[in-house]
């Protein structure tokens, strides 16, 4: 089967695309993550993208080159704990498809194998139920449960750790980062 979607980072010129893709899908984001939502905010998230702790990862359909899906490895710790979280959104307008499955997949792969990470920790909050599926599309498993553990949208939340590990068997490609 050929790939429907492929991995970049992020770049400063996918500002007015990722600010739109934002914008038209508050309503699948809140109370789940804050986005950019203005050019001052996706300023202030670029940089930190490119710091050497943290991967910004757009997830693009294959044939247009159209951003359905954001991906962040946030807090990478190297030494002996090779470890980071990941965040992710998906545009509003292709949800249900499989590009988030796709390109979750791909992000581990690319994290595993590229950036040598033994895992990778994703915090969700419990009633989010279509990213809990995703995860465990991917592969995750539950570790544990930290009560009021980010603040986001006003208020300190509850969140499930799940994570996935570099032993997994279903990650045997290296994908390739799109220039």
């Amino acid at each position: 089967m050929n790939p429907r979607v492929h991995i970049r980072r992020i770049e400063a010129r996918d500002k007015r695309e990722i600010l739109a893709l934002n914008q038209t899908s508050i309503g699948l984001h809140s109370p789940w993550i804050t986005t950019p939502l203005t050019s001052h905010s996706f300023r202030s998230y670029y940089r930190r993208t490119q710091r050497d702790d943290h991967e910004g990862v757009l997830c693009c359909l294959e044939e247009t080159g159209q951003i359905v899906g954001v991906f962040n490895l946030n807090g990478i710790i190297r030494g002996s704990f090779q470890s980071s979280t990941i965040g992710y959104y998906a545009s509003v307008n292709h949800t249900g498809h499989g590009y988030m499955t796709e390109g979750l997949n791909l992000v581990l792969s690319y994290a595993f194998k590229n950036l040598g990470l033994h895992r990778v920790e994703a915090n969700i909050q419990p009633n989010n139920d279509p990213s809990r599926k995703l995860v465990q599309r991917c592969g995750f498993v539950l570790e544990g449960f930290s009560p009021r553990f980010l603040f986001i949208d006003g208020r300190w939340r509850d969140h499930e750790r799940w994570v996935a590990m570099d032993d997994r068997e279903a990650l045997h490609r290296q994908p390739k980062m799109k220039p």
